[in-house]
């Protein structure tokens, strides 16, 4: 049941980043608001391929809240419909994530049977989240506070999981290298500093979106040229800290299991700077946006994971 767990659990992990970088095509795509209401869209469970298919006064039925602006596009309704399935999937994997986590291990490990229930208890809160950015029409704030709880998620799944390998880690344990370590926190602060940095670089997008319409595309960027270049600035200071870091794991002899990951850390850095750039060169477009944010998750969880086998006592 143990080896079913890891399995499954690491399947989990895997849907979050998923859902995380579907979430990016939903923005990337302004299919925010393709459903106007939730848990149902356009008052269906199964939303319609055609505006057919809705009431000839969906406009005023729908579009109470959002001042009558509701109109149907079917193709940003189902991708927002299809964020919504896949939300509902993670969830379902995570509560059998916690199911297994409690047949293998709530007499050996009950640590892990504990995080796993949290892990359930804030996808719950973190469906409940997403409806009110519905019923806030995007609000700006909650938008952020809901990719903060979806991380915060994200790295209790990997602690889960690795916590259930710590035995493992144990019996071949790098040396402990605790500047690095500090150094590896920094790092993790400044990557989750610039996923919430880029959030509010997008929200600038969307007000100057409104104003100006998708025909001035590549006028987007200079009302947030500052951000942005703050943004890449911090993004080369990453870099240069994740080059430090990894030169010094090297120096201490640490296993090659870490120095994979860590290689793996900087490839996605430079994924993401050189997304960053295109983003910043080309006016935003929509297909690079979810490929920058979904690197920007996957750096998060592979310097959580670094850390964990660096300090495999942290739990």
């Amino acid at each position: 049941m143990a080896k079913l767990f890891r399995r499954f659990g690491i399947l989990t992990i895997i849907t979050v980043i998923v859902l995380i970088f579907v979430g990016g095509i939903v923005r990337a795509t302004g299919s925010g608001m393709g459903c106007p209401d939730w848990p149902k869209c356009f008052g269906m469970w199964v939303p319609p391929t055609h505006v057919d298919q809705l009431p000839q006064n969906y406009q005023q039925v729908f579009g109470a809240k959002l001042k009558g602006e509701v109109v149907f596009n079917a193709v940003k309704t189902w991708i927002e419909y299809v964020n919504r399935l896949l939300g509902v999937l993670t969830g379902f994997f995570i509560f059998l994530t916690f199911i297994f986590s409690f047949i293998a291990y709530r007499f050996s490990q009950p640590k892990i049977v504990i995080l796993s229930f949290v892990s359930f208890l804030l996808v719950a809160f973190e469906g409940w989240l997403g409806s009110k950015v519905v019923s806030s029409e995007l609000h700006p704030v909650l938008i952020t506070v809901h990719m903060l709880v979806s991380l915060l998620l994200l790295g209790i799944l990997i602690m889960v999981i690795l916590k259930s390998y710590q035995i493992q880690f144990n019996r071949k344990k790098p040396e402990k290298l605790s500047a690095i370590s500090f150094l590896l926190i920094i790092s993790l602060i400044l990557s989750i500093g610039q996923i919430i940095f880029g959030t509010q670089i997008r929200e600038g997008i969307d007000l100057i979106q409104k104003a100006l319409g998708y025909e001035l595309r590549n006028e987007w960027i200079q009302s947030v040229k500052g951000k942005v270049v703050f943004h890449a600035i911090l993004a080369f200071v990453l870099l240069g800290l994740q080059l430090f870091i990894a030169k010094n794991i090297r120096k201490k002899d640490a296993t090659d299991f870490v120095n994979k990951w860590i290689r793996f850390i900087t490839f996605s850095i430079l994924v993401s700077i050189c997304s960053g750039g295109v983003l910043s060169l080309l006016g935003f477009p929509a297909f690079v946006q979810p490929i920058h944010l979904g690197f920007s998750v996957i750096i998060v969880s592979l310097q959580f994971v670094v850390y964990f086998l660096l300090e495999p006592d942290l739990i």
